[in-house]
């Protein structure tokens, strides 16, 4: 069962995040703008997320606990992390895949439209733009292996 602080600081997280678009909807404010303060609050979520994990694991209660041996890291912060960096290189892998399809994509469009013999090479370079996908999947899927 999750507790209040368990609800509640995600929930805080996401708002600060998403605070400078509000004024984008509003038509107040430039994307440009709305963009680099969009990144700010970004690396800001990240840093202080780093930070408060430092906090607990460095400081946190348990430092001066009796050793006790692990067997297995099922339902610890290394299954924890584990899990996040898999999600990590598939969720950022992909969205590089998502680029560079984005850029191969409509170039590949105009060199078929242009002359047909066109369409096989096109092709290859929207499929290596694909492929950063499945390589980021493959990963993802060597470190849940090991978990």
């Amino acid at each position: 069962m999750l507790n209040a602080f368990e609800i509640i600081l995600p929930l805080v997280f996401i708002i600060a995040i998403s605070l400078p678009l509000v004024n984008v909807f509003r038509g107040k404010v430039s994307g440009l703008s709305a963009k680099k303060r969009l990144i700010t609050h970004i690396s800001l979520f990240f840093s202080m997320t780093f930070g408060l994990m430092l906090l607990i694991l460095i400081g946190g209660p348990k430092v001066f606990a009796e050793e006790v041996t692990i067997t297995s890291i099922t339902g610890t912060l290394a299954q924890g992390l584990g899990f996040l960096s898999a999600a990590l290189s598939t969720g950022i892998s992909a969205m590089g895949a998502g680029i560079a399809v984005a850029a191969a994509a409509p170039a590949a469009i105009g060199a078929f439209s242009e002359n047909e013999k066109n369409f096989g090479k096109s092709l290859i370079f929207v499929a290596l733009g694909e492929g950063v996908a499945i390589y980021g999947l493959l990963i993802s899927i060597l470190i849940i292996n090991k978990l």
